[in-house]
């Protein structure tokens, strides 16, 4: 199998400068009484400083900063800049996303930082494109940093200016960091014929740093898979240097931090705030918001179509969690906050014409409403506290009382409180910018309509509502993770109000890109501990073989996570019909009575057998006929040859040689699930398998070898075809590698 290996940490910094111009006063900076570097910062900015200088980097292999998604990475890199200057650096070359506005916003945040030192001509920082004609040697002298985009014109100019224009620059020590740096500086892409090809964007980010040979290379990232995730070597017929890393800090995760963790792991617990959180919204919904279409939908029915119900629940719920929280401020004795709501579903600009054009009708019919103290507005908002008080006693508070929220929501939308914003090009970003180079929040509720302009980088303050619905045909990892803006710092009391709208389809894909992403930083994070801190990456050959992936799959595919304790399942289905259905399953309760003796009686928990791979894998086959159809997102929770080849390589790789070649099998019948969920689940499909009877069991027994359950329902409830089935769940063992299963393209 093919495995990438990761690195371990330095443990102490005995030849680091921490006394000179800049570094201590990065460290005397305060937030409120708290120090904006913490003890965990300082060892992470101090270990990166002394590996840069002790392990000097290369083109080939830099080092790299990996942070979670708006965790606070900027603020980290910023520090390593400081502490690098005083230690020998001379130049600071900051690469951004290819867009003005985040461009813009790290040219602010450079000039808050460095304020005192450019102040003191100590330093000074320019976007390339502003550079002033000529330096003089007086500039020349002072600590430089540049903002560069990732964009064709910026990175000529960059060029230029190093190795032309002043070429003494190149000689000097430079520090080059690559803010999201998987996002351009590995830009392969498959071409119509069929080649893998580079971009012309990441052609000139590894043209310039083979030509700076004094330089040393830091890329920061929250996405780190085409990072990690290459060859050694180039790609076949391209002449390019993988970036692998040299070695990897973990940029420290504040308190206050919400990622994937809390939407897609701890909202499983009913008893904790993030179940409250996702809330599903119809994929025809969607389709309706992305262009007009009076048959389907007229904006002056907002209020009472059943067309847009989801987009309705999110208006109302963020107007009255942004209002609950304002009270609650108040009654702490705190500034009231502003809060922020976003609608990012489509990227085509005509969308989010359309798009505003419906908040503005629900703004127009909202305010009536309000005028009115209607009924119906009432009940729109007592649903909506209901739900939000759910959540804040789950998270051990109390809401304000409910006739003091509604006061609020009525003033509010009578008072010119709300503003709607559409944000859909580079011009209007930079516009919006604040001072911090956040998205500046005019009034107390703001709502954003926009595309991917609003995506990666840009920080959204107090987010406490999110409506998305980009539905690509492949998701892709770092893109669509980085558009979850609701990732950042939340303090609990917003945390308990937020929500998130989406189809659960996408729902579920972003949840299995927050696994792949654990897995990958897990082994990160094994690899300090001293423990094997490797990844298995494997794909299927056309001979069905399991084979390790092949540069250009790394490279282009996407991937399926397997990790200790997990379950792989198929969901979304239709089952084949009655007739064809029902001699299937009969000749399937023969073929497993003969392997496991006979059938459970229903409702009886019995424990694993052991059976042989080969026949688990003809089970499969057998039962690949009952699903004849998937839903929309779902149709790559089951392919045939992909479980036969999940279960081959996890028996296959188990540590005992005598369990090679074994699969475990768990049996239950007699189950009634129906195909989709009852009102109120914020699942679109269900799924087979309990937690007391089926799961806790199956986890308990796959220690070693995975676990092949199977489920038979008797396909008589709603939404089946009234003949009986057998529905398949692997769980993957305890003791097993995270591996990342590559698909074909």
């Amino acid at each position: 199998m093919s495995t990438t290996p990761l690195p371990v940490p330095v443990a102490s910094f005995p030849n680091l400068h921490v006394a000179g111009a800049f570094y201590p006063g990065f460290l005397a900076k305060r937030r409120g009484l708290d120090p904006v570097y913490s003890p965990e910062d300082q060892h992470v900015i101090k270990s990166t400083v002394t590996r840069l200088l002790a392990q000097p980097t290369t083109a080939k292999h830099p080092g790299i900063l990996l942070g979670k998604i708006q965790s606070g990475k900027t603020k980290t890199f910023l520090g390593v800049t400081a502490l690098a200057f005083d230690n020998g650096y001379d130049i600071a070359v900051i690469l951004t996303k290819p867009t003005t506005a985040l461009a813009k916003q790290t040219y602010k945040r450079v000039h808050k930082d460095f304020a005192d030192y450019i102040e003191a001509d100590q330093a000074k920082a320019y976007d390339i494109l502003e550079l002033p004609e000529r330096l003089t040697q007086f500039e020349l002298n002072q600590k430089l940093i540049l903002i560069v985009k990732k964009q064709r014109q910026n990175l000529e100019r960059l060029t230029e200016t190093l190795l032309t224009t002043y070429p003494n620059l190149a000689r000097k020590r430079i520090l080059l960091i690559d803010d999201e740096a998987d996002n351009a500086s590995i830009g392969y892409f498959y071409s119509k014929a069929g080649d893998l090809e580079l971009r012309t964007i990441a052609g000139q980010v590894d043209d310039l740093r083979q030509q700076l040979p004094a330089a040393s290379f830091l890329q920061v990232t929250a996405t780190p898979y085409s990072l990690y995730l290459q060859p050694e070597d180039s790609p076949p017929g391209l002449q390019i240097a993988p970036v692998r890393p040299k070695f990897t800090e973990l940029v420290p995760v504040h308190r206050d931090y919400v990622g994937g963790q809390f939407y897609f792991e701890e909202s499983r617990d009913s008893a904790h705030p993030a179940h409250y959180v996702f809330r599903p919204v119809a994929a025809a919904e969607l389709d309706i918001l992305r262009q007009p279409d009076a048959r389907r939908f007229k904006p002056q029915d907002c209020l009472s179509s059943d067309k847009v119900a989801g987009l309705r629940m999110a208006i109302v719920t963020f107007l009255t969690a942004g209002c609950l929280r304002r009270i609650q401020d108040e009654q702490a004795g705190r500034r009231p906050k502003r809060f922020a709501f976003l609608f990012h579903t489509e990227a085509a600009k005509a969308a989010h014409a359309w798009q505003e054009s419906v908040i503005l009708a629900f703004d127009e019919h909202l305010q009536a409403e309000a005028k009115s103290q209607s009924g119906l507005l009432r009940t729109l908002v007592q649903a909506a506290y209901d739900d939000l008080a759910r959540s804040i006693a789950a998270s051990g508070g109390v809401p304000p009382a409910f006739a003091d929220v509604w006061s609020r929501v009525v003033f509010a939308l009578t008072s010119g409180e709300i503003m709607i914003t559409k944000v859909n090009s580079e011009a209007q970003v930079a516009s919006l910018l604040d001072d911090e180079g956040q998205l500046r929040l005019r009034t107390p509720l703001n709502i954003f309509i926009g595309g991917q302009i609003l995506d990666r980088g840009i920080t959204i303050a107090n987010l406490i509502g999110f409506y998305y619905g980009r539905n690509p045909q492949r998701f892709q990892q770092d893109t669509v993770l980085q558009h979850s803006r609701m990732y950042g710092f939340r303090p609990p009391e917003d945390r308990a109000v937020t929500r998130f709208y989406t189809a659960p389809h996408i729902h579920a894909a972003m949840r299995r890109m927050h696994e792949a992403d654990s897995a990958l930083r897990d082994r990160i994070e094994a690899g300090f501990a001293g423990a094997d801190n490797t990844v298995t990456m494997f794909e299927i050959d056309d001979g069905n073989r399991i084979v390790a992936c092949s540069p250009t799959k790394i490279l282009a595919s996407n991937i399926t996570t397997l990790r200790p304790r997990g379950r792989v399942v198929p969901s979304g289905f239709e089952a084949d019909v009655k007739t064809r259905l029902r001699p299937l399953t009969l000749a399937l309760d023969t073929q497993i009575a003969a392997l496991a003796g006979p059938l459970p009686k229903d409702g009886e928990h019995p424990g694993a057998v052991d059976i042989s791979l080969a026949d688990a894998c003809n089970l499969l086959a057998g039962i690949a006929p009952a699903f004849v159809s998937f839903a929309p997102g779902y149709e790559d929770t089951w392919n045939l040859t992909e479980y036969q080849a999940i279960l081959r390589h996890l028996s296959e790789s188990t540590a005992n040689p005598a369990n090679r070649g074994r699969v475990l099998l768990m049996l239950r019948t007699g189950r009634n699930v129906s195909r989709k969920p009852g009102p109120g689940s914020n699942a679109e499909y269900n799924e087979p398998d309990s937690t007391n009877n089926d799961i806790t069991p199956a986890r308990a027994a796959a220690v070693d070898l995975p676990l092949l359950m199977l489920i038979r329902q008797n396909g008589v409830s709603a939404g089946w075809t009234g003949a009986p089935f057998w529905w398949p769940v692997i769980y993957t063992p305890e003791k097993m590698r995270p591996t990342l299963f590559a698909h074909a393209k």
